[in-house]
């Protein structure tokens, strides 16, 4: 007794890990979620990126997402995959919107869990910048000026 026996994973289909979705997302939910895979995660970093009202110094009055169906899910289920095989973590949950959004709404989540919090806090830092690098996911802003399709990452 006493030894530190490894925790089994529940498994859990990807398709409730991984989505592109028109309407919003509870994060509590996804936390749940992620949670109920492991016993042995002790640590969740969420990264929840939401819509704002100013852009280049543009105000910024309504977003919209549009995405490549298909290629976009299996984008992210790869990137789901890569973070869990090259990063000590146990899971991963990622949830895109498409369609209009309004300003101040959710946009992304990202949910990585870990025994410890470094682990999950680099995959979730890694998991974004690779989503926005490699994601068939365009952004359009409109302003007063008129509309702008976002090409680059800030």
């Amino acid at each position: 007794m006493g030894l530190n026996m490894p925790t089994k994973k529940k498994t859990i289909d990807a398709s409730a890990l991984v989505r592109i979705q028109k309407e919003n997302f509870s994060i509590e939910e996804m936390v749940s979620l992620v949670k109920s895979t492991s016993k042995g995660i002790g640590a969740v970093v969420v990264f929840l990126g939401a819509g704002r009202d100013v852009s280049k110094g543009e105000t910024i009055t309504m977003l919209d997402f549009e995405h490549y169906p298909g290629m976009a899910e299996k984008k992210l289920r790869g990137i789901r995959e890569r973070a869990i095989a090259n990063f000590n973590i146990i899971e991963m949950a990622m949830v895109h919107r498409f369609g209009p959004i309004e300003i101040g709404e959710n946009i992304v989540l990202i949910v990585a869990a870990s025994a410890h919090r470094n682990d999950a806090f680099m995959a979730c830092e890694w998991a974004i910048t690779e989503l926005k690098r490699i994601t068939p996911i365009w952004k359009r802003e409109m302003t007063a000026k008129g509309d702008v399709w976002v090409s680059e990452t800030p």
